[in-house]
């Protein structure tokens, strides 16, 4: 059985999870990495919108950031967050 502290990181990670607008941002980037203007125009949000949401998301360590030139990609931080993601919707998704 996980600890308390272990039980209280992982209900702070569904929590980031339980946002629609963080979930749609997780989706953009499960098909490819994007710049915040990118993911702004695909989700028909502002820039700064999608930024307050992209440090949530880098700060769980779901996202990272990655200095292009002048841009900054954004991508899902690795095969965990993806494996999560994809868990809940064949979960949601269940008949």
């Amino acid at each position: 059985m996980p600890n308390n502290e272990e039980v209280t990181d992982l209900a702070n990670l569904f929590k980031v999870f339980g946002d629609a607008t963080r979930a749609k941002i997780m989706s953009v980037l499960e098909i490819r990495d994007l710049c915040v203007n990118d993911i702004a125009d695909v989700l028909e949000m502002s820039i700064s919108a999608v930024s307050h949401q992209l440090r949530i998301l880098r700060d769980a360590k779901l996202v990272k950031a990655t200095k292009m030139g002048k841009e900054v990609m954004y991508s899902l931080d690795d095969d965990h967050v993806s494996q999560i993601f994809k868990c809940g919707l064949s979960h949601i998704n269940e008949e």
